[in-house]
């Protein structure tokens, strides 16, 4: 593999599924560190015997889960979960992270609080001292489609910075629309200190879905580093 990216995107992964997984329900993030996790744990079911059940957070990690002919479930039959393996857009030291990049937060987000363990996979490009420092796209919040207008005049009346509606690319006119049928704000921040007090005060306004601030929620992050090894962030 000769992107230095990939291959650090594939150390992480494969790391924390080796030292994570056991038999049980596994939570499966979104994005493109997870491709690796997925590929592993594929391996590993097919050289070990690993009895897993996989339940995927986006339309994405169940057709990686089906094409890697892993068992799949969901959360009404299995809403307890052993780990829940993920990416993140942004890491800070203490493991806050931003994540939404690819807009499957809601999901992502619940997959991590149903599980014992939720453990972070990202290449050296994500890990921060602070965050904001290394991701510049601000912070996705899930929106009713209805209600975007009137969310974002109040996150930038109560907490500042400026919001966004993310748009689709050239191949759809229209905003980004989610699995969930929602549209996403990104909001670029100005000098926050309490990210836990942020997280709460934008859920707590009427509209808002979920945020992308996943505050004391991961104990234990891998970062496949640039020089081939991984680096290890537990809090």
């Amino acid at each position: 593999m000769n992107d230095p990216v990939e291959h650090a995107k594939r150390l992480a992964a494969f790391k924390a599924v080796d030292n994570h997984v056991v038999d049980g329900v596994i939570g499966i993030g979104s994005g493109s560190t997870v491709v690796y996790a997925v590929e592993r744990l594929a391996q590993r079911v097919k050289d070990e015997g690993l009895e897993v059940i996989c339940i995927p957070s986006s339309f994405q990690a169940k057709q990686l889960i089906i094409q890697h002919g892993l068992k799949l479930g969901d959360l009404e039959t299995n809403p307890e979960l052993k780990v829940t393996i993920d990416g993140a857009d942004e890491s800070d030291q203490m493991l806050t992270l931003i994540k939404g990049g690819g807009g499957c937060l809601t999901q992502e987000k619940i997959l991590a609080s149903c599980a014992e363990e939720f453990v972070v996979i990202a290449d050296y490009r994500k890990a921060s001292t602070n965050l904001g420092e290394q991701w510049s796209r601000g912070i996705p919040i899930e929106v009713i489609p209805s209600a975007y207008r009137v969310v974002y005049q109040k996150i930038e009346k109560t907490l500042g910075g400026k919001s966004e509606l993310r748009m689709s690319g050239a191949s759809k006119a229209g905003p980004v629309v989610t699995d969930n049928g929602n549209f996403i704000l990104d909001w670029n921040f100005e000098g926050v200190k309490d990210w836990k007090e942020v997280e709460i005060s934008l859920n707590m306004i009427p509209g808002v879905v979920e945020n992308g601030l996943f505050v004391g929620m991961a104990r234990k992050a891998y970062f496949g580093m640039s020089d081939g090894t991984v680096m290890e962030r537990n809090v």
